[in-house]
């Protein structure tokens, strides 16, 4: 039945196009199959055997090139079908009869058909009658929605993109976790375990020294579920998960306060063997101060006595097949589960936990094995999907923190940010702290580290026009050298909006700023890899009361020495020359400097090294000092003669002599206050049962002194018992004992320098 053009429905021009192209190649197929008719013929003229021969070699070629036909028969292939489309296309604009593409438009069931015949087929060998119909109605719309889809690939989220799924249909962003603990008590491994890697052997000395994070994507997080099904069963929600992994040692308390301050909820790895530790304790504090909610991992039950692993298998199935260990883990437990009720916190094994709202649930696990894994990714979606899917809802507020900054080969400094919430492109322009004041740049490019691959771990980084929340994401950008981590990082899109963040962080950089460093003092440089490790050394030089003139992230050049050499050649600043370098490298225009310069540098790959190494330089230095001050500084005494115990009555005077106040020391100068401070020499030599001493306080008893110096003074002439004697103290003896034996003197020590200052008229000095 022919329909009239003005009740056909409407139709695009392209739609039209493809339906007039079939029938185009209806008519062509027709010709070819009457060509075809003719040769039939003439092969059948031949003999029977030939033909019989002909035919089998025929089916046979004809099976090989549809199964694999070779790259030029392709491309012969399509150039003759585009020169006969061509030809078809020219002889029907000429010709005015719409009649078969408009059938073909009036039954839409025809494209839907093609539609579904290519789809059928495409993985497989196609016919060619088939697509040869097919084509011209479903490559067009293809082309079409391929181009469509590459416009949209443009925005989007990094979740998705990393993750390899769809964003979650339940409106939930990816969970923030953050994993801290003690030193060594396998928080690195227990990642490594989930994503198969081994980042915590190709760490400095097998312990982390900077902050990472780490994607875990949905189909990881549903193989745990999978093995934990009839024992809790969780359907995930979260389109995967985002785990911070903080170091452990103490030095690193900024990292671990950092990581706290972003997680939604947090994983606290427990030593089974050991219990609650320094650091353990710490983390707590953090926590229970930010009012993190958090789990605790109880690991390393591989090193029961007599444990036999069931790898990555449910912690409960382990327990029940280790009769044997059970004994030596629940007491193991139940001390454990003590200690934090000593911290005011109720905890209990997870599977006998049934409030845990208000109780710490305990999920023992393996590093090593594997075993309670499953247990710890499944209660933890459970919880993340019920207690904080509130937290963990998907906004549009725009937040992201910087979590550390370093410099990178090929890419030069790069900052990593947890970006929480909210979005951001290429080419955005974004407001950060600095150490010489708010930073705006533009992000020249947005990096994250292959799924299950840490991002700390340089490696091949996936790039992106487009990422959103929440993600861990590598950003470059021009200037952004000395961005301050633990910054809040915003993007901006007006000048009024750049003006109102940059008067916002400019109070917080000064604060930061006279905290650590002072450009104007003479005191040490660091250069660090990270920012989080230079961080960890200014807190340590600033506990030690060390001053610091200049700070640097990357290799260190000659340029950086310089700043050092303020302090060389000053005595009293000694230990000041000093650099001290982590991580990174050391030019050998630098090294050769520094030694022409005589400036130290101090070169470490693990922290608390570079701590002991400079701790003993200083002490080295002040040990010298003290050496050279021991004959200024003079220690306050009084002392009195024992009656009848004089020895030798004139230079050298030897006595008997008890200490009443202080102490004497030898080498102190001494007179007598009754006599107008007459001076009568200084002690040599102290005695006590012909052994001789350096020093003697009031407890030791009486002892024999030696003292000389003063020829013209004798007992009996001058003074005799009982005469008191103190020690003559001076403005430079007084500033000595307070600079280098501050430690060696008593509170009441200083009480009688104080009487003694007033015996000899030393003003106190003052200061404008």
């Amino acid at each position: 039945m022919n329909v009239d053009e003005e009740e056909l429905p409407p139709a695009s021009t392209e739609k039209k196009h493809h339906a007039k192209a079939i029938s185009t190649r209806k008519k062509k197929n027709k010709k070819d199959k009457q060509l075809a008719a003719k040769k039939e013929e003439e092969k059948k003229e031949e003999t029977v055997e030939s033909e019989e021969v002909k035919q089998v070699e025929i089916k046979v070629e004809t099976k090989e090139e549809e199964k694999k036909p070779s790259e030029s028969e392709k491309v012969q292939k399509v150039i003759e079908e585009k020169k006969e489309e061509k030809k078809v296309e020219a002889q029907e604009e000429e010709d005015d009869d719409l009649d078969d593409w408009e059938k073909c438009l009036d039954d839409e069931s025809k494209f839907d058909k093609a539609v579904k015949v290519e789809e059928k087929f495409k993985d497989e060998d196609k016919p060619e009658e088939v697509m040869e119909e097919v084509k011209p109605i479903v490559q067009p719309v293809k082309k079409k929605e391929k181009i469509v889809e590459e416009k949209k690939e443009e925005f989007i989220p990094i979740s998705e993109t990393v993750a390899g799924i769809e964003r979650s249909q339940h409106g939930y962003r990816c969970p923030i976790l953050c994993i801290l603990g003690h030193v060594d008590t396998g928080k690195t491994k227990l990642l490594d375990k989930i994503r198969k890697t081994k980042v915590q052997e190709g760490e400095e000395g097998g312990i982390t020294q900077q902050i990472g994070a780490t994607f875990f994507p949905p189909s990881k997080l549903q193989e745990n579920l999978d093995k934990m099904k009839g024992q809790i069963d969780v359907k995930m929600k979260v389109p995967g998960m985002l785990i911070i992994d903080t170091p452990g040692h103490e030095s690193f308390s900024n990292l671990r306060s950092r990581g706290s301050n972003l997680c939604d909820f947090a994983i606290l790895v427990v030593d089974i063997m050991h219990g609650l530790e320094n650091q353990t304790l710490e983390s707590i504090m953090l926590l229970r101060k930010k009012r993190t909610p958090f789990i605790v991992a109880l690991n390393k039950v591989d090193r029961l006595y007599g444990w036999k692993a069931i790898n990555d298998g449910p912690m409960q199935t382990s327990l029940h097949k280790n009769k044997k260990s059970k004994d030596e883990f629940e007491k193991l437990a139940s001390r454990t589960i003590l200690q934090f009720a000593e911290q005011g916190l109720n905890a209990e094994l997870y599977w006998k936990n049934n409030d845990p709202r208000s109780t710490i649930s305990l999920v023992p696990t393996s590093a090593i094995t594997g075993e309670g894994i499953p247990d710890l990714l499944t209660l933890i979606l459970e919880y993340s999907q019920t207690r904080i899917s509130k937290t963990i809802e998907e906004k549009s507020t725009f937040l992201c923190t910087v979590l550390e900054v370093k410099v990178i080969e090929g890419l030069g400094t790069t900052i990593d940010v947890i970006l929480v919430s909210g979005e951001m492109k290429v080419g955005d322009r974004i407001v950060v702290n600095g150490f010489g004041g708010p930073i705006v740049t533009t992000i020249r490019a947005l990096l994250t580290p292959q799924p299950l691959k840490e991002m700390r771990v340089k490696g091949e980084y996936i790039h992106h026009k487009t990422v959103r929340g929440a993600l861990g994401v590598k950003l470059t950008g021009p200037g952004l050298e000395e961005t301050l981590a633990g910054s809040q990082l915003y993007v901006v899109k007006s000048e009024a909006e750049v003006e109102e963040r940059v008067d916002e962080l400019k109070s917080d950089v000064a604060q930061i700023i006279s905290r650590y460093v002072d450009p104007k003092s003479e005191g040490v440089c660091v250069q660090s890899s990270t920012l989080g490790s230079l961080e960890a050394l200014l807190e340590f030089l600033h506990n030690a009361k060390i001053p610091v003139t200049a700070i640097g992230i990357g290799p260190l050049h000659k340029s950086d020495v310089l700043k050092a050499c303020k302090s060389v050649g000053k005595e009293a600043k000694e230990e000041f020359a000093t650099i001290l370098v982590f991580d990174v490298k050391i030019t050998p225009e630098a090294k050769s400097f520094a030694e022409d310069s005589g400036v130290t540098i101090f070169f470490a790959k693990i922290i608390y090294h570079l701590f002991d190494m400079f701790t003993n330089h200083v002490k080295q230095c002040v040990e010298k000092r003290k050496k050279e001050k021991s004959k200024v500084a003079i220690f306050p005494s009084v002392f009195s003669m024992v009656q009848g115990a004089v020895m030798h009555s004139k230079d050298p005077i030897i006595m008997g002599v008890e200490v009443q106040e202080g102490i004497l020391k030898v080498g102190t100068p001494v007179a007598i206050p009754s006599k107008d401070n007459l001076r009568i020499g200084k002690v040599e030599s102290i005695e006590v049962n012909h052994k001789p001493i350096i020093a003697v306080r009031n407890k030791d008893g009486a002892v024999a002194v030696k003292i000389s110096g003063e020829s013209s003074i004798m007992i009996g002439r001058h003074f005799d018992y009982p005469t008191q004697f103190c020690s003559i103290i001076t403005r430079d003896s007084i500033e000595a004992c307070k600079a280098y034996f501050r430690d060696e003197l008593t509170q009441d020590d200083w009480k009688l320098m104080i009487k003694l200052k007033k015996i000899f008229g030393i003003v106190q000095l003052l200061s404008f």
